[in-house]
């Protein structure tokens, strides 16, 4: 499926994610994990910040759109500081605080529904667990018995959203595509109950090897 500006919104809400949403709350409570939320994504604790498609909702109400704005202005009209979790880990979204939003609405709902689905799935193979938002890679995942399962929202091994499964110890076969386990394009796979039979599959492919 082709999305106009995906890539460029992709990148630019994972800069909010990881400058805008999980550094400050980092700096706050302690905590860089994010949760999908209908439309998109929000911290779990203060600062009370989300994601609804291509806006910034704060805990107050207020509403700033994803645009004409640079990741630092946003971040003080939201009312917090700036930048990524400081001494956590290397990689992230290579956004800096100085450039500029830019998010198209119509590909950031198709993010949000792939992050959707991505939930859905994964509590359905793990209903004990919670899923997570991570803001280094972007991607929502859980882990269970030395297995990541998760959907990426896209990274310069897949440019649009996949669902993932990911051995801690390296698998082989047809199944076992990737350097780090298994993925198929969510665009492929379809709605939710594909992604969860994919990553059920991968689950008994992990174990059973």
């Amino acid at each position: 499926m082709h999305v106009h500006d995906l890539p460029r919104t992709r990148r630019a809400l994972h800069g909010v994610a990881e400058l805008v949403l999980a550094g400050p709350q980092y700096r706050l409570s302690g905590t860089i994990r994010l949760r999908p939320v209908p439309g998109g994504f929000a911290t779990i604790t203060a600062p009370e910040l989300r994601i609804e498609c291509d806006t910034l909702v704060t805990g107050g109400g207020r509403t700033l759109p994803l645009r004409d704005v640079t990741y630092a202005a946003l971040a003080e009209a939201a009312g917090v500081r700036p930048g990524a979790p400081e001494g956590l880990y290397r990689d992230g979204s290579g956004v800096e605080p100085d450039e500029p939003v830019e998010v198209d609405p119509v590909a950031a709902e198709y993010i949000a529904d792939c992050l959707a689905i991505g939930e859905t799935a994964l509590r359905r193979l793990e209903p004990e667990l919670i899923p997570v938002l991570w803001p280094e890679h972007f991607d929502l995942a859980v882990t269970s018995d030395e297995v990541n399962y998760g959907v990426s929202l896209g990274d310069d091994a897949i440019e649009q959203p996949y669902a993932y499964v990911g051995p801690w110890r390296a698998r082989q076969g047809a199944f076992w595509n990737m350097p780090f386990g298994a993925a198929r394009p969510i665009s492929e796979l379809g709605g939710a109950d594909a992604v969860t039979a994919f990553l059920e599959e991968g689950r008994r492919q992990a174990h059973d090897y």
